[in-house]
């Protein structure tokens, strides 16, 4: 299902829960339309998009954790695809997006915790970590939320990031709200990660 990945050697990843505002953010970032819809699980496999003439893309990995109307088994299969996609490009990943929706994921890693889980959301930050690929956690519809620093405090916390959160917001926490057009915060962030990479060349992919 995954095996159609464009020749380029370069990207950066987005990854993270269904309906979580991944598929919008690619539009927002790439400036075309990607599918999207408000039923969770969308995005089966990856949608790349490139640029002719150019080593490099965006690509919007599938949802992880739970689908409603998706069969759990097919749920994992999922997962375990995404696992192994970003293990087999770490080497080219420039960045990995894990996006999170600032409304509800402070309730989803308490309520996973509580059970004695890992929260899918902390295991892929700290899988990104392993594989020394740059995160970047974009806590998306920032617009919903009203405590704001409260909540980036509580993220942080719950990442094993020391708050306050304004002290990640260069390299590590970007809040944004997508729907409406307000990603700056996460176009500063990676393109902070390029010119450490050493890619100001791509420095026009994530400027406006």
């Amino acid at each position: 299902m995954f095996e159609d990945r464009p020749d380029r050697d370069s990207e950066i990843v987005l990854v993270g829960r269904s309906n979580v505002g991944k598929s919008t953010i690619m539009r927002e970032l790439t400036g075309h339309a990607v599918p999207t819809g408000k039923k969770p699980g969308v995005t089966r496999k990856p949608n790349h998009f490139d640029w002719s003439g150019e080593s490099f893309m965006f690509t919007d990995l599938p949802g992880f954790g739970f689908m409603s109307g998706v069969e759990g088994e097919h749920q994992d299969a999922i997962q375990t695809d995404i696992v192994r996609y970003v293990e087999d490009n770490a080497d080219s990943i420039l960045a990995g997006v894990l996006v999170v929706d600032g409304k509800s994921v402070i309730d989803i890693i308490d309520r996973h915790s509580e059970r004695g889980n890992i929260p899918h959301d902390v295991e892929m930050f700290h899988f990104l970590e392993e594989l020394d690929i740059p995160v970047v956690v974009t806590v998306n519809k920032m617009d919903k939320v009203d405590d704001k620093d409260d909540r980036l405090n509580d993220l942080c916390d719950r990442l094993g990031l020391f708050p306050p959160w304004q002290q990640w917001d260069d390299d590590t926490i970007a809040p944004i709200t997508a729907k409406k057009g307000r990603i700056n915060a996460l176009r500063e962030v990676l393109s902070h990660h390029l010119h450490e990479a050493k890619r100001d060349d791509l420095l026009k992919f994530t400027k406006k």
